[in-house]
């Protein structure tokens, strides 16, 4: 064998795939940091003229210059491997937000958050399940827009597929869907919620409760208020701490049908779905609680986790191209669009409740 073929063959290591990534990672630092300096121009702009303009948020400048380019020029590829670590990024900013939170107020809103995930979960299966059928969507078509639609999107898409032996076409048709409402919910979310005049502390427990993907959850709240994206984080971890333990009970139902393979240690599949980096972001929260972090210290992880999402935010402006969307057909678009449509009337239901009761 050549050693141009041994070359290309051999597996890229830790420093080639950080070169790989490095042009990505720069263009998500671009756009994020143009998506900082576009806020303070308007707001700038404003003052100078004295003029009552819009306070649009970094966030959704970084958001909507990363679509703007996504679908017009496009995405090369050389920018892709590093476009797609902004879930890794997504992940940091979590963790690192656990500086924010002292441990009670983690556990004061986990009790009501929990209940509100307990209830949201089995309203969001109960409905996406229902209309998939009604829909006549292919069985694990459908349970994987359950899945995805209950829990965190295209993450627990992406960890049921293997577990419930689903086809790559039924994972790209329920990630595709799953894609295009979330893009919608960041944008719709915060004008309803200024509409209806919903406190920082409850529009950021409706959009974890509602918005599938956990950065257009992080994204929807940060656009709200700097105050309702802590809560969002949060309320949409929580969330995610479910996504094996509904896995599992996907995988146990179709592999009693025989359409998926047996789980023979149950613990230990739901160790390999739950999502690492919630216990990050509850060690973090621990630390600050006991005084572990100086003063300037918070501030240094705050500003960090701030950083870390604003490349989230922009990877996912890059990551949305409508027109590779529009392929993949109309109807799970429509049934997923009812049936999130009935979700967001439920939660939005659940937390004003909630806030009536429990003042959010």
């Amino acid at each position: 064998m050549s050693e141009a073929v041994l070359v290309a063959v051999r597996p890229i290591g830790l420093g080639g795939r950080i070169t790989r990534a490095l042009p990505g990672i720069l263009l998500l630092v671009t756009v994020g940091y143009a998506g900082k300096v576009a806020e303070q121009l308007l707001r700038d702009y404003g003052k100078a003229h004295h003029q009552a303009l819009p306070n649009i948020e970094y966030v959704l400048w970084a958001i909507v210059f990363g679509l703007v380019i996504a679908n017009t020029v496009g995405v090369a590829e050389v920018f892709r491997p590093g476009i797609a670590t902004y879930d890794f990024w997504l992940k940091a900013g979590i963790v690192l937000l656990g500086a924010r939170f002292l441990l009670g107020d983690v556990l004061r809103l986990g009790g009501i958050s929990l209940g509100l995930v307990a209830i949201e979960l089995v309203v969001a299966i109960a409905i996406m399940t229902f209309v998939g059928r009604a829909f006549r969507l292919k069985p694990k078509l459908t349970s994987l827009l359950a899945i995805g639609s209950s829990i965190c999107g295209v993450s627990a898409i992406i960890a049921a597929k293997p577990a419930i032996d689903a086809d790559d076409d039924d994972a790209t048709f329920a990630i595709a869907a799953i894609l295009a409402l979330g893009a919608f919910g960041l944008f719709a979310y915060p004008l309803i919620g200024h509409w209806l005049h919903m406190s920082d502390r409850a529009f950021g427990v409706w959009a974890g409760l509602a918005v599938d993907n956990t950065a257009e959850a992080a994204a929807a709240g940060a656009v709200y208020s700097d105050a309702a994206g802590k809560i969002a984080v949060l309320t949409k971890s929580t969330r995610n701490a479910m996504i094996g333990f509904v896995v599992l009970a996907y995988a146990i139902y179709w592999a009693s049908h025989g359409q998926a393979q047996t789980v023979t240690n149950k613990a230990a599949f739901v160790w390999q779905k739950f999502p690492k980096f919630v216990l990050g972001f509850l060690v973090i929260s621990l630390l600050a609680t006991v005084g572990a972090f100086s003063g300037p210290q918070v501030t240094d992880l705050a500003n960090a986790s701030r950083w870390a999402f604003l490349l989230t935010f922009a990877g996912v402006g890059l990551k949305t191209d409508f027109r590779e969307l529009k392929k993949q057909g109309l109807r799970p678009f429509v049934v997923g669009a009812l049936a999130e449509l009935s979700i967001t009337v439920v939660t939005l239901g659940l937390v004003l409740g909630a806030a009536a009761i429990f003042q959010l």
